[in-house]
């Protein structure tokens, strides 16, 4: 480590539980056990609480919530919320085709993560029974996020969410608030849960089973779960908006790698020609250099008919199989000293698949890499055209090999949890002290191999002149020219020998938690105890990613990157404090103030100390109002602080394409953008990479709130209960680590080509864009404000049954990044709606039971002009999109509708002697709602982080318990 060993706070520790046990074990005199009882440690606050609602605002999730969402996954759960942002999920298939996000934590295939507030994953604490859980990892970086695939709903009892800023109670992540998952301990007997379900298309078939097993004594309880979770895959091609790159726009968005070849180059009479195989031909193409493309040869004009749909090979869904083993036991050392334990594995199998890999090459080509340099010589004996195609006369050239079958990337991930503490009480005069000492260790590391990439010097060799080739071991000329798009080709079985190797790569996470804590009461005040919460805790964190050698080495034909590894460590100090200022006064039944402090010291940018403010004003036993101010801070992740450069390609839009005639046609030909540029392939590389000189993110987070209970309602025959929550929230994050939009480079460079923006562009001889630089920088401020408002219904008990409703609502005001107002955007994948809402309505009547669940998502408006087929503005001109200004093509924009999905649950309790069982049988999405067309989404023609999959899921769940 950096800056000093972990055995020195090891050594601290241990002093202090033997402090803490001599204490516990020399004091006799307790508090009150019934004051004990209905204390309880709430997520927000370290300090005991003997009232569900206190300063902050926390939502519980309970089991019965859990499983009345019919999801087996923590992170599409938690998706729903409206308070949640857009966030990975297994909907996403990129492991690395697009390449690698410039955070350096990778693409996180077949994971799932948690965003509150939209404010990101990374800024959102997941901790599992108030401890920090291990960051994710997929094979392709050192992320800076919790896998939630990693955590089995199985072992959870409820999940608690704060929804406020809370670095000084728990440091660094918590800026947009915590998920606290809370395991089940208290359990007794054997339970069953098997659970199947599927799309109404018949795909999509997801299973899983677990058992739990529970016991308690006198001294000791224990818990076990044995989980397997298996979700099989769903094509692209089997829906709608998915079966072509683009919905609505056939083939015209289609790739220009295709498998007949498009060559794009100068021939011996000085003309460009843009060409590709005619479908059929066999054997080598006959070319006519007096009239290329004409009736002698078996060549055509390349159109945008001749694109290919590599939709077709994506994956709708991508499978998953996970399978968890937990358990966890705490045996009572004596009657104020208890020891406990738990450990973790969970193993998770999960496959992300994309079309064959193109090859790219030329100097056109924009890879950044070998490939641009790649040129066909004129003695490889499949060469058609009688001449040498290099840097002086070719342009570009995009083969798809289908002979080499589609891009697979399997993950194979592993994480791995072990913790163990000491907890107990200690009295001193008339108050009570609770205390413990624990430590953790999560690993998480990840393998993923890939299938269906190539070897790019391998094909530059195989290219270039044959005696050259010859004179290597194993080089195969190879033979780019006459493949079809039935799969036949011309690339035989030993050529794919030379050219197609299968590689691996790694990653892994670790994480050391050492912390002890006290609270407890001090000294008793007019209007109750000023109580109190102290701890200190130590983290050390590693992790590295290291690429198949092949791609270190700078070889390879899929995106580049390189090793990272680093590690740091932090040590920090709390203290949090309850003041009770007023009780049982007119106006003023309670008024508390909070206040938190916490000191972070970091061996790579140095300390940092957050504080908060929290103020509980209970008016009456009806009405409560409470408001908070606290400072926040993110630390800089391994990744992002290590990662090496790597490639992104992304999906851009450059305005200088076919540029005569239009408003930028000045500009861009002051940037020496040749008047004949078009822009062939959308996919622009972005080069990416870390920083070590980042500074930590800093925040200032406000939230003003209510619960009101009115007294009125029992004088209401229907009503039993009813209760109005509501809050509003302001983040203010500053210099926030993000790349700058690289869209937003490339207009503004093209709108005013002096400016800065534009050293960061590189372009080649033909106009191309063949990288933009776009590292990780503090980039500036995010500033985001909005509010919650939940209504909570039940009746009394009818013969007919009893009615309870619950309506959750989050509208967001604004959320504006370095200066660009982003709510109702669709942007990179990602949605910011204006109101979210869920409503849940249940019904039970003795053995039976139904809900249903009602999701609501604003709509959106994305960005839509493209100019791939040389027509300006040409999603407008098929009617997809819609121009108010038509001076500016660049306003163009699509509106993705609102959208509500209806989920039902029916739910049946037989009675069978000795079996508690529960039959259930549920639809999500019942009536079918389709996710909006998203023209500039990067993969299946809708953003899956805001919305569900095209069709309903049927679902049928049994649960035994003995």
């Amino acid at each position: 480590m950096d800056k000093k060993s972990i055995f020195p706070p090891v050594k601290k520790l241990m002093i202090a539980t033997a402090v803490l046990s001599a204490v516990s074990f020399n004091n006799a005199v307790l508090a009150a056990e019934e004051e004990e009882a209905e204390s309880i440690v709430v997520t927000g606050s370290r300090i005991r609480q003997a009232q569900a609602e206190g300063a902050n605002p926390v939502t519980v999730l309970g089991r019965d919530y859990l499983e009345n969402t019919g999801a087996k996954s923590v992170g599409d759960i938690l998706a729903r919320l409206p308070t949640a942002g857009s966030a990975l999920n297994t909907r996403f298939n990129s492991s690395g085709n697009f390449g690698f996000p410039p955070d350096g934590g990778g693409v996180g295939a077949g994971a799932a993560q948690v965003s509150l507030r939209h404010l990101k994953a990374k800024r959102t604490l997941v901790l599992v029974d108030g401890i920090r859980w291990v960051n994710g990892s997929s094979g392709s970086g050192v992320s800076n996020s919790v896998d939630l695939n990693t955590i089995p709903i199985s072992i959870i009892d409820r999940i608690e969410i704060l929804e406020d800023g809370a670095s000084s109670i728990y440091g660094s992540d918590a800026i947009a608030g915590v998920v606290n998952i809370i395991t089940r301990k208290d359990f007794e007997g054997m339970e069953f849960n098997a659970y199947h379900g599927m799309f109404d298309e018949g795909d999509g078939e997801t299973s899983q089973f677990d058992l739990a097993f529970g016991a308690s004594g006198d001294k000791h309880r224990v818990f076990f779960s044995l989980s397997h979770f298996d979700q099989e895959a769903v094509d692209s091609l089997e829906r709608e908006l998915s079966a072509v790159p683009v919905p609505n726009t056939g083939l015209t968005r289609g790739s220009s790698g295709t498998p007949q070849g498009r060559f794009v180059f100068i021939d011996p009479n000085d003309q460009v020609n843009d060409l590709t195989i005619n479908n059929g031909v066999t054997g080598i193409p006959t070319y006519d250099l007096s009239n290329p493309g004409g009736p002698n040869d078996d060549f055509h004009v390349f159109t945008n008919n001749d694109r290919f749909n590599f939709a077709a090979y994506n994956l709708y869904v991508t499978p998953s199989k996970r399978t968890s083993i937990f358990g966890q036991a705490d045996y009572q050392l004596s009657d104020n000293v208890n020891f406990y334990t738990k450990a973790l594995f969970n193993n998770r199998e999960s496959v992300n698949r994309a079309a064959p890999e193109p090859l790219f090459l030329g100097p056109d080509a924009g890879t950044g890499g070998l490939a641009d340099t790649v040129s066909i010589h004129e003695t490889n004996p499949y060469n058609p055209f009688g001449f040498t195609l290099d840097e002086n006369n070719l342009i570009f050239i995009g083969r798809r090999p289908l002979e080499g079958g589609p891009r697979v990337f399997k993950q194979n991930v592993d994480t791995v949890y072990v913790g163990f503490g000491l907890n107990g009480d200690f009295a001193a005069g008339n108050n009570s002290y609770f205390w413990d000492i624990n430590y953790t260790h999560g690993k998480n590391e990840a393998k993923q191999t890939t299938y269906g990439s190539y070897n790019i010097r391998h094909i530059k060799n195989a290219l270039g002149p044959l005696a050259d080739c010859q004179a290597l071991e194993g080089c195969v000329p190879l033979n780019i020219f006459g493949g079809q798009g039935d799969g036949s080709g011309t690339i035989t079985q030993e050529m794919l020998d030379y050219i197609q190797p299968v590689m691996t790569d790694q990653s892994e996470n670790v994480i050391d938690t050492l912390s002890a804590n006290i609270s407890g009461d001090l000294f008793e005040m007019p209007a109750g105890y000023f109580a109190f919460a102290a701890g200190v805790e130590t983290r050390e964190y590693s992790g590295f990613y290291q690429p198949d050698a092949i791609v270190v080495a700078g070889n390879s034909n899929g995106v580049p990157s390189t090793p990272t590894s680093g590690s740091y460590d932090v040590d920090e100090y709390y203290a949090e404090f309850k003041v009770p200022l007023l009780k049982d006064m007119a106006a003023a039944e309670e008024l508390t103030l909070t206040m938190a402090a916490r000191n972070s010291d970091y061996s790579t940018f140095g300390s940092e100390t957050t504080t908060k403010f929290g103020l509980l004003w209970r008016v009456t036993d009806e009405l409560v109002l409470r408001a908070s101010q606290s400072e926040g801070f993110r630390a800089p992740s391994i990744g992002e602080l290590f990662v090496s450069d790597s490639r992104f390609d992304e999906p851009l839009t450059d305005r200088c394409s076919n540029y005569l005639g239009t408003q930028y046609e000045f500009n861009c030909q002051t940037l020496g953008v040749p008047d004949t540029y078009q822009q062939i392939n959308q996919q622009v590389s972005v080069i990416t990479g870390g920083n070590p000189d980042l500074d930590a993110e800093k925040s200032d987070s406000s939230m003003f709130g209510f619960v009101y209970s009115p007294a009125w309602v029992n004088n209401i025959d229907w009503m039993n209960s009813f209760d109005i929550k509501g809050t509003y929230y302001s983040h203010e994050v500053r210099d926030a680590i993000e790349p700058e939009d690289a869209q937003f480079k490339i207009d503004q460079c093209v709108a005013n080509p002096t400016s800065s923006y534009c050293d960061d562009i590189t372009r080649t001889a033909g106009g191309t864009i063949s990288s933009i630089d776009n590292r990780l920088v503090n980039i500036g401020t995010i500033d985001t404000s909005g509010y919650d408002i939940t209504f909570s219904y039940a009746s009394p008990q009818y013969d007919w049954g009893r009615l309870s409703v619950n309506w959750s609502n989050t509208f967001v005001n604004e959320y504006v990044e370095d200066g660009r107002e982003l709510v109702g955007k669709e942007q990179n994948n990602t949605g910011i709606p204006e109101w979210k809402s869920s409503m849940n309505i249940g019904w039970a009547l003795e053995d039976w039971a139904v809900n249903w669940t009602v999701r609501h998502v604003d709509s959106l408006t994305e960005s839509c002009s493209d100019f791939l087929d040389g027509t300006p503005d040409s999603l407008t001109a098929l009617g997809l999109c819609s121009n108010p200004n038509t001076a500016d093509e660049s306003l163009s924009t699509n509106k993705l509708d609102a959208t509500t999905y209806s989920d039902i649950q029916v739910s049946y309790f037989p009675e069978v002697d000795g079996v508690d069982m529960e039959l259930t049988f549920g639809i999500n999405n019942a009536f079918n709602a389709n996710p909006p067309a998203c023209y500039s989404c990067s993969l299946n023609g809708y953003d899956p982080s805001v919305y569900d999959p095209e069709g309903s899921f049927s679902y049928l769940s049994v649960k035994m318990k003995f």
